[in-house]
């Protein structure tokens, strides 16, 4: 389908300004202006200066004019030759829908925030999609309340799953969540509607993954690949749905996607992984609970978002 001229010439625009920004990728903790000192070559240090006070320089997709902003590992700085507006967030269209999202805020102290991500919204930008993201949104959320503050991403979700997604706000615990996330977690609980009625009311999926050239996983025989363990507990069903309670005893890369389409019924809505009918226009998958042991204070954290009602109008 062909996009009105209009639409079409501003997502030119948008395509050509993200092309145009030079990207520079952070290999240590460093202040943004001392980064900038090193990476802009020919350049005063007072013009370096200015082309960060004159809202060129985007961090991780947000415009930032500290100069004593601090920079952490595998953050990605953007050097724009014109200055860029105040919320810009390198998809300037889609910024105008986003920033209507209002954060569904889960919980929040003085070393994490969680929220209920929607679907639709990228956990965190990829190499191939600068547009917005629920690590922006929960950053821009944050230094709105003090311009010093940052978020640090442990771990993901789908963009077209909703749910619980967790931040830290200090590099430290991030790295010490990150580095033992696997023994760290206790429970992964998942909601899923999926196409037709399932055989077993319950079952436990165990399957090797492997990914193929698309970067799609799929059910291997190699007993090498990583093991991906589901289990599932049928919820409610009718002649068309099943929705479904799952438990995830690993994190592997579309785990669920692929383990209820490998049993010929995908989720509904997914546009990856068997195409099956999609009448919400999204994926039926959510994230319900995250319960993690805290890798500092010993104690266990349950984090709980409840599955969107549209799900319910299904079975109605």
């Amino acid at each position: 389908m062909r996009l009105p001229k209009e639409e079409y010439l501003e997502k030119k625009k948008q395509k050509q300004f993200a092309n145009s920004l030079k990207e520079y990728h952070v290999n240590k903790n460093t202040t943004l202006l001392e980064y900038l000192y090193e990476v802009i070559k020919n350049e005063s240090r007072n013009n370096v200066k200015k082309i960060l006070s004159s809202r060129c320089v985007l961090v991780n997709g947000l415009v930032v004019t500290q100069f004593d902003y601090n920079l952490y590992q595998k953050d990605i700085v953007y050097i724009s030759k014109k200055p860029v507006d105040k919320d810009f967030k390198l998809n300037k269209k889609e910024n105008k829908v986003i920033n209507q999202i209002k954060l569904d805020i889960i919980y929040e102290d003085d070393e994490l925030i969680v929220i209920n991500k929607p679907a639709g919204l990228l956990s965190i930008e990829s190499d191939n999609n600068k547009t917005s993201t629920a690590y922006k949104e929960v950053l821009l959320y944050m230094q709105n309340k003090d311009k010093h503050s940052r978020c640090f991403q442990v771990h993901r979700l789908d963009k077209e799953t909703s749910g619980v997604l967790l931040f830290t706000k200090n590099e430290e615990l991030k790295n010490k969540l990150v580095k033992n996330w696997n023994t760290l977690v206790k429970v992964r609980e998942y909601i899923a509607v999926v196409e037709g009625r399932l055989e077993k009311k319950q079952d436990t999926i165990i399957q090797h993954l492997d990914k193929d050239s698309n970067n799609l996983m799929y059910v291997s025989n190699n007993k090498s690949t990583p093991e991906a363990i589901t289990k599932y507990k049928v919820l409610k069903e009718n002649n068309q749905y099943t929705m479904v309670d799952c438990f995830i005893e690993t994190g592997k890369k579309n785990q669920i996607r692929v383990a209820f389409n490998s049993l010929n019924h995908p989720i509904l809505g997914d546009d990856k992984y068997g195409k099956p009918a999609s009448p919400l226009k999204r994926l039926c998958l959510h994230a319900k609970v995250l319960k993690i042991k805290h890798p500092i204070k010993k104690i266990e954290l349950t984090f709980k978002a409840n599955y969107p009602k549209e799900f319910d109008k299904l079975f109605n």
